[in-house]
């Protein structure tokens, strides 16, 4: 989940068809093979830089194969590939790797990038003066929901919920967690000073947190209730408070602000997702927080996907006709699906990761562009 969670409902579609190699027996997805030439500014990208944060993902690979997903990227494909990486001395040629490894497939799709960051706040371990709003652990008996019929009951997009007795429930939404639903259950991890600053963390996913003991932590995503995401812009501008073409991070937060609390939770409250924390072990503040693929997140090069139809580990070009804030040049890199949001959802949706403080939000909230999206498909092993 990102700050353009809040503005965005943009839904992405595509054909589905296949012809790539390295694919699931199912692949359904409309990738079009195009060689590396092809490919906008190819040889004057970092590739050592996208190699490090693959190198990353291949770590966790190794020991956690990736599930392959509908775009039909295999996992084991993946998982071969990053032995033969971690077999290597580290002297490896980047380029030469991924194009000896690598067949570049264009996703036909309308494309999308925004960014998203880490924030860092003030926080306690004890409700005391100002600190008085909760980030939640993980409930015990939250779990994530399959596809298949077995949670009869619940509506088709909740995706998580509640395991009780053999079966599952509906987990509480955000209004009823809001109105103490998790009371008594001893799960808050932390408090923050502030409740604006407590949503958009649920937004991020993860946070810096500058604590009243003078240690910092992090808190990065455990879980969620399973509900189905809605922005908050989108509430407000059916409620006529603000204009859609008004409506970015700083116009929300001014709002959420300045309304009163009644109205300020009741439009945080439409938004039925709610996000569950775990604390960070081993912080390390020269890393980036955890992603959802289990690896630490990389600025500018780690991309968050939809989970459900790409394989996490996948390497991914973006491309674009203009630049990102602070770049001179039109975006061309080399990125890795190592991440994923609620309101990611279509083959040509991505989020980029920008790094962690108050400029990298500041970044992260001008990134809005149109681009075009190459998957780096692995050749079936021995192929030339």
């Amino acid at each position: 989940m990102r700050w353009w969670a809040i503005l965005c409902s943009t839904w992405c579609s595509f054909g589905l068809a296949s012809h790539a190699p390295a694919m699931a027996d199912n692949f359904p997805a409309n990738l079009t093979p195009i060689a590396f030439s092809a490919l906008e500014n190819w040889a004057d990208d970092d590739h050592a830089a996208a190699l490090a944060a693959f190198r990353h993902t291949c770590v966790r690979i190794i020991e956690h194969p990736p599930r392959t997903r509908s775009n039909g990227v295999a996992g084991e494909a993946l998982a071969s590939i990053c032995a033969r990486l971690l077999q290597t001395d580290g002297q490896v040629n980047a380029r030469d790797f991924f194009e000896t490894h690598f067949t570049p497939h264009r996703v036909e799709a309308r494309g999308l990038l925004t960014g998203y960051f880490e924030p860092q706040l003030r926080a306690s371990f004890e409700r005391d003066g100002p600190f008085q709003y909760p980030l939640y652990a993980r409930p015990a008996d939250l779990v994530e929901l399959d596809s298949s019929p077995e949670h009869l009951g619940i509506a088709d997009d909740v995706t998580w919920g509640r395991a009780s007795n053999g079966t599952f429930e509906a987990f509480p939404d955000r209004a009823a967690i809001m109105a103490g639903a998790l009371e008594e259950q001893d799960l808050e991890l932390v408090y923050l000073d502030d409740p604006v600053d407590a949503f958009f963390v649920h937004i991020q996913g993860s946070a810096r947190l500058a604590m009243t003991d003078g240690s910092v932590q992090r808190v990065n995503f455990a879980g969620k209730s399973g509900h189905p995401y809605t922005p908050i812009g989108r509430t407000l501008v059916e409620r006529g408070e603000m204009a859609l073409e008004d409506v970015t991070m700083d116009s929300l937060r001014s709002w959420l602000q300045a309304a009163n609390p009644d109205d300020r939770d009741a439009v945080l409250a439409t938004n039925r997702s709610f996000i569950f924390f775990s604390m960070a072990e081993d912080f390390d503040p020269a890393s980036g927080p955890i992603a959802a693929a289990g690896v630490p997140l990389t600025p500018g090069r780690s991309l968050a996907v939809d989970r459900h139809l790409h394989t996490f580990g996948t390497p991914v070009y973006v491309s674009s006709d203009v630049a990102l804030p602070e770049d001179d040049e039109p975006l061309s890199r080399l990125m890795v699906a190592q991440d994923t949001g609620s309101a990611i959802v279509g083959p040509a949706r991505g989020d980029i990761f920008i790094g962690s403080g108050g400029e990298a939000g500041r970044i992260a909230g001008a990134v809005n562009q149109a681009v075009r999206y190459t998957l780096l498909v692995p050749k079936p092993d021995g192929a030339p």
